[in-house]
């Protein structure tokens, strides 16, 4: 093949290489020009906002379309508990890897930490704030909103799923007559993947933005002096992404490294825009290409954002037991159970939460009194390296979360997932336009990708 050809191939129609690249663009620019990568952080946070724009009418449009048209609406109950089993029972062993890991390799020993030196910066105290506001039923009074728009206008994930299960229920309860708006409201969800698709095309610019500014900003001097923390945290999200969720795919009758393989562009963007929200969206479309129902993906989804943390779980027990080491505090293992325990509950409070990771934490030091919480600032210098292992570890489990369900309700296509997943060409799904649309593979002679400008 030419290279004129190749580049262009790589440049137009493959997402991950051009993603890969601008990545790797954007941690040497932020490591030869500091100052300039740390000045690009608009270009990233602005690729974030375009689409965290459109995840609210995106959920909405999936949810109501799904729920419309499926069956028994006990199913659609059904399917809501099978997701929160799932969910509490995945981030519980998030919570115990954590604490394990770090019971193990004890790296905070030795730092001799003074809680009375350190003092809280601007950004802790925000968070401090937050976390002394939050109780665990928060969330529950949280999902109701001030007024239908307000879930909109303030991007809330949870507010947007009620309204959009209320008036798909509503739809339902029409009958015949509601078919019609059931329709229109499709064809609108259509026309938002349809700005999603196009967004995506900045989605290279976005995480070069990002890479550069977090690179510049924290440079190399943060990673020389706690690289082995942060390498820690990476090995150990790695290995929990590929034991457990690996363990979990096997279940579903799949491999994960065909899975990753299969959602490489969502977790290279996730990777340079340490934001695992960004890819909802065509996450939300890969997974009904995959097999699983446009019902289970458009209720598990939206509602494992908020309560499938598994990547903020992992960090929690983690980064707890990191600042105890640190100031030489002893936690018993029936402290630490409690600390689980807390963790557990605080977790599902500050859900939608902004900086959600940190006010748990703080919450959660604050709560129990076992550890100075003003050591949330020896993590706050590292937490920008931290958090995109996050998203990894979190996206991570938001793929596995429908295909858990999908096939716990008897409803995943398993031979339409293992031909996509081995690269074999699919038929399109019958709830599109009825064009001549094909769905990526993982292989180079795929096809290009619908949810992006792969």
């Amino acid at each position: 093949m030419p290279m004129r050809s190749l580049l262009h191939s790589a440049f137009t129609s493959k997402l991950y290489v051009t993603v890969l690249v601008a990545i790797a663009l954007g941690a040497a620019l932020g490591l030869i020009a500091p100052e300039i990568g740390a000045s690009l952080e608009p270009v990233g946070t602005g690729f974030i906002s375009l689409i965290q724009m459109l995840i609210a009418p995106v959920v909405f449009c999936t949810i109501v379309t799904g729920i419309a048209s499926a069956g028994e609406l006990t199913a659609v109950g059904r399917v809501g508990v099978k997701a929160l089993v799932y969910f509490e029972v995945v981030t519980t062993i998030a919570l115990i890897a954590g604490l394990v890991v770090m019971d193990v390799f004890e790296p905070g020993r030795g730092l001799n930490a003074d809680p009375n030196a350190l003092q809280l910066s601007g950004a802790a105290e925000k968070y401090l704030q937050t976390s002394e506001s939050q109780n665990w039923y928060d969330f529950l009074v949280q999902i109701i909103p001030h007024s239908v728009v307000s879930a909109f206008t303030e991007g809330n994930v949870l507010q947007v799923l009620l309204i959009a299960i209320l008036f798909a229920l509503a739809i339902k309860a029409l009958g015949s007559r509601g078919e019609p708006l059931a329709r229109g409201i499709g064809r609108v969800g259509e026309a938002v993947f349809g700005v999603v698709k196009l967004v995506m095309y900045l989605a290279p610019l976005g995480a070069f933005g990002a890479m550069a500014y977090t690179t510049g900003k924290f440079g190399l001097g943060t990673l020389t002096s706690l690289g082995s923390v942060i390498a820690l945290f990476w090995a150990t999200g790695i290995v929990f992404s590929l034991l457990v969720f690996g363990l979990i795919a096997r279940l579903c009758g799949l491999r994960i490294l065909k899975l990753y393989r299969y959602f490489k562009d969502e977790l290279l963007i996730t990777l340079g825009t340490s934001n695992y929200e960004v890819v909802m969206p065509q996450l939300m479309r890969k997974l009904e290409n995959l097999g699983s129902p446009k019902r289970i993906v458009g209720l598990v989804v939206p509602s494992g954002y908020a309560f499938n943390g598994d990547g903020v779980c992992l960090y929690l027990g983690f980064a707890s037991l990191y600042i105890a080491q640190a100031f030489n505090v002893d936690l018993s293992l029936w402290q630490q159970i409690g600390l689980l325990a807390v963790f557990m509950v605080t977790s599902k409070g500050s859900a939608g939460v902004a900086g959600a990771g940190f006010v748990i934490l703080a919450a959660t030091l604050s709560t129990t009194g076992a550890v100075p919480v003003v050591g949330i600032m020896l993590v706050l210098g590292i937490d920008r390296f931290l958090s995109t292992m996050r998203g990894l570890v979190s996206l991570s489990g938001q793929i596995m979360g429908s295909l858990v369900v999908a096939r716990w309700e008897r409803a995943l296509d398993l031979e339409r997932a293992r031909a996509v997943l081995n690269g074999e060409p699919v038929v399109p799904l019958p709830d599109r336009d009825g064009s001549a649309e094909t769905f990526p593979a993982p292989t180079a002679d795929a096809v290009a990708n619908t949810a992006g400008p792969s």
